[in-house]
């Protein structure tokens, strides 16, 4: 399943908000709506839980883990 990224800065704002919210679809449902809820004033229902659905995107960049399993603990990478 792809991940799913909401993103305020694709939306004007008063208070310019930068922050983004990358997971599974479900997820990020949620925590945007919360988000709007608390931060931009919108009240929560089914309406806006609609509406940031149809704003998700897919996360172009991959999870991590990129390749592989981890480092083991203590061992430094470049990424």
């Amino acid at each position: 399943m792809a991940r799913k990224v909401a993103d305020c800065r694709r939306f004007p704002s008063v208070m310019n908000c930068t922050l983004t919210i990358s997971g599974e679809e479900e997820e990020v449902v949620r925590a945007a709506a919360e988000h709007a809820v608390s931060v931009h004033q919108h009240a929560d229902s089914e309406e806006l839980r609609r509406d940031i659905r149809a704003t998700l995107e897919d996360e172009k960049v991959p999870a991590y883990p990129m390749a592989g399993p981890p480092p083991p603990e203590g061992e430094i990478f470049d990424l």
